[in-house]
C-alpha cells in the first residue's frame, strides 16, 4: 500500500490543494484548515449552508520578494483575486483582533481576524456577512476526549473533529461501482489517499506507519450533506449518501473514511510525508461495519 495523494484545505470548506510532500504537525498537515470563515458572531461557516463556497479556489504561491502567499479566487471571477499571508506571524498578531469562534462542540476557540478587506471580499463571494479568521500556534483546540490517544496532547485545527482524514482509493472505486455516475475523491475531502488496500479496510487500521511517523485510526468518519455537493458546480444532489446508506450505515450514521491522529511527541513538527511512500499496518482493530458484499456477487 502506498500514498497516492496528499491534500490540504488552507481555508475550511473551500478548495483543496494537491501536494507531493507535506509537513506533519500535531494539529494536522501544515497549512491545513488554519483559516476559516465565521459569522460576525463567530460561528463557523461551511458548504453545508453555503454550497457556493465549493466554487472558491485557493493556491499557494512563492515569490523571491515576499513570504508564502495564499491566493484565493472565485471560479466564475478568476481575475478578482485576494492574496493573504499564508501564516499570520507572531510579530504581526498583536495588531489583529482576537475573536472567540465556535466549531461544532468547540466553544470560545481563540482566533485572529485577518483584515477588513478580506472580510469584505468573502462576504461578496459567498453572499452573506462573514469574517476570515486564522488559528495561531498559541491556540490549542482539543479533539474529543472520548477518542483521544493522549487527551493532553491531541489537538486539531479548524477541521471538523480530527487532524487527518484517510480514505483508500479502493473504497471510492467500490462505491463508484454502485453509482450511475462516478464521483471523484474531492467529494470526501480527505488528507491522505492510499492505493493498494482492500475496499474500506481503513476502518480496521488501529495503528499504521508511514516513514518514521506512527498514525492511529480514531473512528470512521460520519458523512453529511456536504458530500452531496458537486465540487465542480456547487450543486446539490442525492449521491453519494443515497447509495452509501445501503451498505455503510451504522446506528443512523453513514460512514466513509477513517479519522486519524498522529503520535503525540510534544514537538511542533513530527516529520513529513510524500506521495509514493509505503503504508505499513502495525495493528488492527475490529471494524465498526462488516465488509460490504462485493459488487460482482450483488450483480450475479
Amino acid at each position: 500500500m502506498t500514498i497516492s495523494e496528499l491534500l490540504i484545505y488552507p481555508i475550511k470548506s473551500l478548495g483543496s490543494i494537491s501536494m507531493t510532500e507535506v509537513i506533519v504537525e500535531p494539529k494536522g498537515f501544515r497549512y491545513d484548515r488554519r483559516f476559516m470563515l465565521v459569522t460576525p458572531e463567530g460561528k463557523f461557516i461551511t458548504q453545508r449552508a453555503y454550497p457556493q463556497m465549493a466554487l472558491i479556489d485557493v493556491a499557494i504561491t512563492e515569490t523571491p520578494d515576499r513570504a508564502d502567499t495564499l491566493r484565493v479566487w472565485h471560479r466564475n471571477h478568476p481575475d478578482d483575486v485576494v492574496e493573504l499571508p499564508l501564516v499570520l506571524r507572531d510579530e504581526t498578531a498583536t495588531s489583529r483582533e482576537t475573536m472567540l469562534v465556535e466549531i461544532w462542540d468547540s466553544k470560545d476557540v481563540p482566533a485572529l481576524t485577518v483584515s477588513d478587506a478580506a472580510d469584505q471580499w468573502f462576504t461578496n463571494a459567498i453572499g452573506t456577512s462573514c469574517r476570515l479568521v486564522f488559528m495561531p500556534e498559541t491556540t490549542t483546540r482539543a479533539v474529543d476526549r472520548d477518542y483521544a490517544r493522549d487527551p493532553e496532547q491531541d489537538a486539531v485545527s479548524f477541521a471538523d473533529g480530527y487532524p487527518y482524514l484517510l480514505i483508500g482509493q479502493s473504497s471510492l472505486d467500490a462505491l463508484n461501482q454502485r453509482l450511475e455516475e462516478p464521483l471523484t475523491m474531492l467529494r470526501f475531502r480527505p488528507n491522505i489517499v492510499v492505493s493498494g488496500s482492500v475496499p474500506n479496510d481503513e476502518d480496521a487500521w488501529d495503528q499504521f506507519r508511514i516513514g518514521e511517523i506512527d498514525f492511529y485510526g480514531v473512528k470512521p468518519c460520519a458523512r453529511c450533506v456536504l458530500t452531496t455537493i458537486d465540487p465542480e458546480t456547487g450543486q446539490k444532489g442525492k449521491e453519494p449518501l443515497k447509495t452509501l446508506t445501503t451498505y455503510r450505515q451504522w446506528k443512523h450514521k453513514i460512514l466513509f473514511g477513517q479519522n486519524v491522529l498522529a503520535r503525540s511527541t510534544g514537538e511542533n513538527t513530527l516529520g513529513s510525508l510524500r506521495v509514493g511512500q509505503s503504508v505499513e499496518i502495525i495493528s488492527r482493530q475490529e471494524p465498526w461495519l462488516a465488509p460490504p458484499t462485493p459488487i460482482s456477487i450483488l450483480n450475479s
